[in-house]
């Protein structure tokens, strides 16, 4: 199977991802959330890197588990950035009076 090249957007919601789960890992070994989440501590290391920018469901659901963070609560967290891009895009342009012709 060949993989295509990921999207701008998607390196983006990877590294939202990452800095998330750091942050969520406070001061636990990243070895020992790994483990609790059965995964190996390499993937967890990609994963929180943003080299891995699209991990497995699975994976995610397990790392989020370990973490006490609701799989509602990561999605928010890494798709938020998108849906203000978004929002923003889809605001119409107004003119200033002065500027109509």
């Amino acid at each position: 199977m060949v993989r295509l090249p990921l999207t701008p957007a998607e390196v983006e919601r990877g590294e939202r991802l990452g800095a998330l789960l750091r942050r969520a890992r406070g001061r636990r070994s990243m070895l020992d959330v790994a483990l609790a989440s059965q995964i190996s501590p390499e993937t967890l290391r990609k994963i929180e890197s943003g080299r891995v920018a699209t991990p497995a469901f699975p994976t995610i659901a397990a790392i989020a588990d370990t973490l006490g963070l609701s799989l509602d609560a990561v999605w928010a967290e890494i798709s938020r950035a998108e849906r203000t891009i978004e929002n923003q895009s889809a605001m119409p342009v107004t003119r200033h009076p002065s500027l109509a012709s």
